[in-house]
């Protein structure tokens, strides 16, 4: 990974190969609601496979970028129905 940049509109990942991944940060809620403060501050993880951001604690790894992965919706609890 060279670099990581996010904003509001993109996630844009530049790999040593050369190539660059840009998805926008909604597919991740934790990222899109961080400030840019806590967007800036990502550190490599994973032997470099992967990006993750400590104040947030949010992981990604390069190759779910590449397959477009999204993060899990979150599971809504269900309360048993009365009867």
């Amino acid at each position: 990974m060279k670099a990581v940049t996010v904003n509001n509109a993109r996630l844009v990942v530049d790999l040593m190969d050369g190539r660059t991944i840009a998805v926008p940060p909604a597919w991740y809620p934790r990222l899109a609601a961080a400030t840019p403060e806590q967007r800036a501050r990502w550190k490599l993880a994973g032997a470099g496979y992967g990006i993750h951001w400590p104040d947030i604690d949010e992981d990604l790894s390069t190759e779910g970028l590449l397959r477009g992965a999204r993060a899990p919706k979150p599971r809504l609890e269900t309360k048993p129905a009365r009867g």
